[in-house]
């Protein structure tokens, strides 16, 4: 990954979950500090995430879900990164999820979780951090 240019991040909605008002507030968060912010959408694959991250040069990735599930999106995630030899990118999640999901999630590689009453500043410091984490700084 290249260090001479901001930190990249690849965000994407999984699941069934619509509601994107909050990964559009972190997107625009993290673009106001200098972050690059590829969007991908609303009910994305894991796999289409991991394509667009490696064809991004990602440096890391954020997912979102609000409608359960985002334990089993997650691990999927870690689990096809690592497949892909991409196991390097640091993953945040952010959403709802029952308590022990997001024990399994945190302890099958996810960097960070944040839910719901987050601070935008905590959650744009810990992007910042899991992106000098992936670069290998």
């Amino acid at each position: 990954m290249t260090t001479n240019r901001p930190i990249r991040v690849v965000l994407a909605k999984v699941g069934l979950d619509g509601h994107d008002v909050g990964v559009n507030l972190i997107a625009k968060a993290l673009t106001n500090g200098g972050f690059e912010v590829v969007y991908l959408g609303k009910r994305v694959p894991t796999d289409d995430i991991v394509a667009a991250a490696v064809a991004e040069d990602a440096d890391v990735i954020g997912v979102s879900c609000l409608s359960g599930g985002l334990g089993h999106f997650t691990t999927a995630l870690i689990g096809k990164l690592r497949a892909g030899d991409a196991a390097d990118i640091p993953v945040i999640a952010g959403g709802i999820d029952e308590p022990d999901q997001i024990s399994r999630m945190l302890d099958a590689g996810v960097y960070r979780y944040f839910g719901p009453g987050s601070s935008t500043e905590d959650v744009v410091a810990a992007f910042a951090a899991a992106g000098q984490d992936g670069r290998g700084a």
